[in-house]
C-alpha cells in the first residue's frame, strides 16, 4: 500500500505527570496482524519528538506494511548548564522531567493500547527510546502487567555505563560520532537522564545488567560502526542468557540512527526485518 492510504491520528494519552501526545498510524487497506506496536524514538534523551523521520517515518513504513502503530512523544530531558541552574530551585525546575518521567510516559502509552488491543502489542525503541522501552518492560514485569508479544530495539543503548564488550563490539563510530559518542559522553547523557548517580542502578532505568528472565521475545538490530554496539551486544547476550528467545544481529556498513535518515541503504532492510519479524510474534500467544 502507498503511504497517502496511511491514516495518521494524533491524541493524547493520561499519564502521572500529564497527558502523553501520541500519534497513531494505521492503513484501513491492509490486512494488519493481531499486534498492535508502540514505537518510541530516539535523541539521548534531550532531543527528538513525534515529528522526527525516526518517530514519524518509521511508524508510517511500518503501518504500510500493515503493522498498526502508535508512536510517543514522551517528555524530553531539559538539561541547563547555567550558573542560576545550581539553586536549589532551579535544580529540582530542571530535574523536572528526568527518569522516572519519560518512562512513566511510555509506560502510560502501553498500558493504554494493551487495553486497546488485547490481541497483543510489540513494544520497540531505537537509541535512548530503546533504553525506554527496556526500561517500560522492566516496569511491567515487576508491577504484574500484562505481557507483551514481544520487544525490538534498533541501535539501542541499555547500561548505565558503556561495556567494554569482546572485540567484535568495541567502539565502531566515525566522523563527529567519534566524539559525540564517545564512552565519556554517553555516561554524561545517563547522568543527565537519571540526575542522581544512586538511580543509574536501577533496573528500570537501564535495564542492562539486571535479571531479564521476564522479557518477551526480543529482536535487536545494531548498528556496524557505532559506539553503542557494545551495549546492544552485551544487552543480547544478556537476554540469551536469562532463557529469553532473542534475533540479534549487526547491520552490516550502518551508523548509528539509520532509521532517522529514510533514503539510508539500511532503513528499507531495517523495517522489513521488524515487519516480518512482528508478524511472526503476532501468531503467538502471550499467555
Amino acid at each position: 500500500m502507498g503511504e497517502h492510504s496511511i491514516e495518521v491520528t494524533d491524541s493524547v494519552v493520561p499519564g502521572p505527570h500529564g497527558g502523553v501526545p501520541i500519534r497513531q498510524y494505521v492503513d484501513p487497506g491492509h490486512p494488519r496482524p493481531a499486534a498492535h506496536v508502540v514505537w518510541v524514538h530516539g535523541g539521548g534523551f534531550i532531543r527528538g519528538s513525534l515529528e522526527l523521520p525516526e518517530s514519524d517515518q518509521v511508524a508510517r513504513a511500518l503501518a504500510a506494511e500493515g503493522i498498526a502503530t502508535t508512536a510517543v512523544g514522551y517528555r524530553l530531558v531539559r538539561p541547563s548548564l547555567s550558573r542560576a541552574a545550581h539553586t536549589a530551585d532551579n535544580r529540582r525546575a530542571r530535574s523536572r522531567n528526568r527518569f522516572p518521567v519519560p518512562l512513566d510516559d511510555v509506560v502510560a502509552v502501553v498500558r493504554q493500547v494493551q487495553e486497546q488491543h488485547p490481541e497483543g502489542v510489540i513494544l520497540g525503541g531505537a537509541s535512548a527510546g530503546a533504553c525506554l522501552s527496556a526500561g517500560a518492560v522492566m516496569r511491567l514485569v515487576a508491577d504484574g502487567d500484562a505481557p507483551l508479544l514481544g520487544t525490538f530495539f534498533t541501535y539501542g543503548f541499555f547500561h548505565a555505563r558503556l561495556p567494554k564488550g569482546p572485540c567484535e563490539d568495541r567502539p565502531r563510530s566515525r566522523g563527529h560520532r567519534r566524539y559525540s559518542h564517545s564512552a565519556a559522553l554517553l555516561d554524561i547523557l545517563n547522568r543527565i537522564y537519571v540526575g542522581d548517580p544512586a538511580v543509574l542502578r536501577d533496573p528500570t532505568a537501564f535495564a542492562g545488567g539486571h535479571d531479564l528472565s521476564g522479557f518477551p521475545p526480543s529482536l535487536l538490530l545494531d548498528a556496524d560502526r557505532d559506539t553503542m554496539r557494545a551495549s546492544g551486544g552485551q544487552f543480547g547476550r544478556e537476554l540469551v542468557a536469562a532463557g529469553v528467545e532473542t534475533d540479534y544481529s549487526v547491520m552490516a556498513g550502518t551508523a548509528h540512527a539509520f532509521l532517522n535518515r529514510p533514503l539510508d541503504p539500511a532503513f528499507r532492510p531495517a523495517i522489513d526485518h521488524i515487519s516480518e519479524w512482528v508478524r511472526a510474534r503476532s501468531l503467538i500467544d502471550p499467555q
